[in-house]
């Protein structure tokens, strides 16, 4: 299997950490953006899209920083990938920014840029921030 490549993208998102938080570290909130439904159960996450089934294991998190997640698959084989959101604002400005770094094959970053830029997109939505 060949190795994933690490990419980082980063979406100015207009609303406040603790609310962006909410929509990143809870079941009923990343139902609302990120899959069709998903599930906890301790740290075991399971995402449900069109009917297929992803689970991830939950890594980290700081309130109102971040949350890392690790798919089962990528642990089952040993790999130390995972995908992370993390929230940043700007000291100066105020702003507030939504950084995902995430991995994927050579061949499939640009599609993976492309699928959190349609998941944040409909974030962006839910919260208010177009």
């Amino acid at each position: 299997m060949s190795d994933k490549i690490k990419f980082e993208i980063e979406f100015v998102v207009h609303a406040s950490p603790s609310l962006l938080y909410q929509y990143m570290a809870t079941p009923s909130g990343m139902s609302e953006w990120f899959a069709d439904n998903v599930n906890s159960r301790g740290e075991l996450y399971t995402f449900i899209w069109d009917g297929s089934e992803e689970q991830a294991k939950l890594v980290t998190k700081k309130s109102n920083e971040r949350i890392r997640f690790r798919w089962l698959e990528d642990e089952e084989d040993g790999e130390d990938y995972y995908f992370e959101l993390r929230i940043q604002v700007d000291e100066i400005t105020k702003d507030v920014s939504l950084i995902i770094t995430d991995y994927a094959e050579e061949d499939e970053v640009d599609e993976g840029k492309m699928f959190w830029d349609n998941q944040i997109s409909q974030l962006k939505q839910v919260i208010g921030s177009v």
